[in-house]
């Protein structure tokens, strides 16, 4: 008999290549997501079942759960409260799987992702285990409430709970596709690109696919842990510029330099003066093994990006910031002189 999965965030980047993957490991999926949010039509079409979902009205979980499914798989859980919802319903479900984030971690100083601009960026080993140190919970920054959740559901699920932590998360129907950096450079016809930090910053990025198919292996083995969530390689934002132009055989010259940014010039969403490398050993042991890596993905991940900003979709304003074309020509201009 078919094992059912149901997916909550199931429109999202990560819910679409879990729905994908669970699919193509044989399960019944159920894609869940708040009404209003338009399902990708494929995800039909592969025969995945879909639900309307506002995970903030009382009891709606507990309908959607139904008579019981075997594996809940949650995108999109934020905080302590959202935890409150999945325990409530564990005694229909048969194993959880809960997307976190690499951000809660903080080096032997104390500092952390969340508080950089302030404290000063962490200083982490390479790679970063899961034994690494956390943030303690809370509701003050992105990372505290992710902690909250974690905690919640480790010491008060009766199910087995896998908690995933990614890095920098790339794939299909992204709203804010870090790809988009270099993407509409190229678009926009721009023959220099300067990077910060010499262009070797390393933030490990995280393909939605390798996310799902960790999933499913965590499903066939179910147990309480957390694991990392990470692709194969951490590439230099260097790299990755290379990898976007390559699709688009698109010809440029990286300008590194040495330090921060200035101002919006050479500041990528992957530029950090630090590295940040995961380690997947924990994740390998249990078999798990990488469906994809960052060359081979990207291709899907730029034409998502182009497709969406020719719809319209509104990327955020941080992200949008970056493109400060005269600044970067005034750089250029003093680099060349």
């Amino acid at each position: 008999m078919r094992q059912t999965a149901l997916i909550v965030g199931g429109s999202g980047q990560i819910g679409q290549a879990v729905c994908r993957g669970l699919l193509g490991h044989g399960w019944r999926v159920i894609a869940a997501q708040r009404g209003g949010e338009r399902f990708p039509e494929p995800l039909g079409d592969l025969g995945a079942l879909t639900v309307d979902l506002d995970r903030d009205e009382p009891g709606a979980l507990a309908r959607a759960v139904g008579g019981g499914v075997d594996a809940l798989i949650d995108t999109v859980a934020y905080d302590s409260a959202h935890a409150r919802q999945l325990l409530d319903v564990q005694g229909d479900v048969g194993a959880f799987v809960v997307i976190s984030s690499a951000s809660v971690y903080q080096d032997s100083k104390g500092r952390t992702l969340d508080e950089a601009a302030a404290n000063g960026f962490p200083d982490f080993p390479i790679p970063v285990g899961e034994d690494q140190p956390t943030v303690a919970p809370g509701s003050e920054t992105y990372s505290t409430r992710k902690v909250a959740l974690e905690q919640a559901l480790l010491q008060n699920a009766r199910r087995p709970v896998t908690i995933l932590r990614p890095g920098a998360i790339y794939g299909v129907g992204s709203r804010h596709p870090r790809e988009w950096w270099f993407v509409k450079r190229i678009l926009d016809g721009r023959r220099a690109v300067p990077l910060a930090w010499n262009g070797q910053s390393r933030f490990h990025a995280s393909a939605t696919a390798n996310i799902a198919e960790l999933i499913a292996v965590a499903l066939a083995q179910p147990d309480t842990r957390v694991l990392n969530a990470a692709d194969p390689e951490a590439l230099t934002v260097a790299a990755i510029g290379e990898a976007v132009s390559g699709h688009y055989t698109h010809h440029w010259r990286m300008v590194p330099f040495e330090g921060p940014p200035r101002g919006a010039v050479g500041r990528s969403p992957w530029a950090i003066p630090l590295p940040i490398v995961l380690d997947m050993a924990r994740a390998e042991a249990l078999g798990y093994r990488p469906v994809t890596r960052y060359r081979d993905a990207v291709g899907d991940v730029c034409a998502s990006a182009q497709a969406a900003a020719q719809a319209g979709v509104d990327f955020p304003d941080y992200l949008m910031a970056m493109f400060d074309y005269p600044a970067e020509d005034a750089f250029l201009t003093g680099r060349a002189g």
